[in-house]
């Protein structure tokens, strides 16, 4: 078992070049591959996805692509890529694909999130629980890591605003891999180097990602012959309230039904999930309430069926939250006490009993689909847990049944569309 280990600390040989050309008619853009000196190696990523996997990391160096009058993203805008051993403020070993691309999609949900104080957990490249806050950073963090205490062991944090020590306290009371911050109060440093395995990132880019926004990266996908698709990278419509569209459809009698438009409230909770679901892997959905996560179901290949799991989600983390704070034993760690202790058997039936009355938290929270709903049977879940007001892209032959769904229900439910999709495959 000590063998296998190591292969998690092992660097593997990195057989790619300094430098990288790409040429795409007239532009050529180089990219040069960041290394990092640590402990006296001069390396790259230790490895990839997995660790039999070389890689490398290239940072935009020369040339500027324009297509279509849209210029993109390049040289002397890098975030992640951008980061050198003075941004490694403690690293431990040479940072990994997977610390980075996770760092990096907190990063990507960020740029739509600077208006206040956010952070951003994340796990396998998504998110896991993220908050924005008026009340500031720790606050923002402390409803972030409600959202899903148990995914949250081991993910990454991304927060917009320098890192205070009451953040840093709350960020050391449980076991991360990496923490991402524009800036850090000295005194949080030294709470945070505290913990000798957290990687910790400086990435000053994070306090002005505002300046980003709409402007694309160019977006790769490599396929498994060889081949590469190409596109634009995703740029968020929904910037403010005011840009959501009315829920209005006609279906084919001529018959005309209009939703409900939410409040201030559920306006401002629908921003922020709209922009939570840029980082999420589709097909999903997310449930938001008072500017934070309550669940976020990715990646399922049906739209009615990743509603499901994502309340089946919601009322497992909602437990475990009130199994922790009763016991401090997590839901799994009570489920298996009760099974021969009848103090702890009682104490589970009360929570359970809790988390069905509450359903997992749901009730008066928002929804955001990145796909529109091709029946009703999903907004029917939604309004069944209590979801008050629903946005989504529109453009269902069965807008006109989804919204029936929300008018009929009591209290009528408020539904506006995107007039876009956030699909990340």
């Amino acid at each position: 078992m000590s063998d296998l280990k190591k292969m998690y600390t092992t660097m593997v040989e990195d057989p790619f070049p300094a430098e990288l050309a790409i040429r795409l008619g007239e532009a050529e853009l180089t990219f040069a591959k960041r290394t990092w000196s640590i402990d006296g190696q001069e390396k790259g990523l230790r490895y990839g996805e997995n660790p039999d996997q070389p890689a490398a990391l290239y940072a935009p160096k020369d040339g500027r692509l324009t297509l279509g009058g849209v210029t993109f993203r390049g040289p002397g805008d890098g975030l992640v890529c951008a980061a050198t051993e003075e941004h490694l403020l403690q690293s431990g070993k040479h940072p990994g694909k997977t610390n980075l691309t996770d760092v990096d999609n907190g990063v990507n949900i960020l740029q739509y999130l600077t208006k206040k104080p956010a952070a951003v957990i994340l796990k396998h490249n998504n998110p896991c629980g993220a908050a924005w806050s008026g009340a500031g950073l720790c606050a923002a963090f402390e409803a972030a890591f409600a959202a899903d205490r148990i995914a949250a062991f081991g993910g990454a944090i991304v927060v917009n605003r320098t890192l205070d020590v009451a953040t840093a306290q709350k960020i050391n009371a449980v076991y991360f891999e990496v923490v991402a911050a524009p800036d850090y109060e000295p005194e949080a440093l030294d709470i945070l180097k505290s913990k000798k395995n957290l990687r910790i990132v400086r990435l000053p880019g994070l306090a002005r990602l505002e300046t980003l926004v709409g402007q694309p990266f160019l977006d790769v996908k490599s396929l498994a012959d060889g081949g590469l698709v190409l596109q634009f990278s995703f740029r968020n419509r929904i910037l403010s309230a005011e840009d959501f569209l009315p829920a209005v459809a006609t279906d084919k009698a001529g018959t005309t039904v209009t939703a409900r438009a939410p409040t201030a409230a559920e306006a401002e909770d629908l921003l922020f999930a709209w922009a939570v679901e840029a980082g999420v892997t589709s097909n999903s959905v997310i449930f938001a309430k008072n500017g934070a996560t309550v669940a976020i179901g990715t990646g399922e290949q049906d739209r009615v069926g990743v509603v499901e799991l994502t309340i089946h989600k919601a009322k497992t983390k909602y437990a475990d939250g009130l199994a922790f704070a009763a016991c401090g034993k997590s839901l799994y760690e009570l489920t298996l006490a009760a099974a021969a202790d009848p103090e702890a058997a009682a104490l589970l039936a009360g929570i359970q009993s809790k988390t069905e009355m509450a359903n997992g938290g749901l009730a008066g929270s928002v929804v955001v689909s990145d796909g529109f709903f091709p029946f009703r049977d999903g907004v029917d879940l939604c309004i069944g847990v209590g979801v008050t007001a629903i946005a989504q892209p529109g453009g269902s032959i069965r807008d006109t049944e989804v919204i029936a769904a929300c008018n009929e229900a009591a209290p009528q439910v408020a539904m506006v569309f995107t007039g876009q999709r956030s699909f990340r495959h």
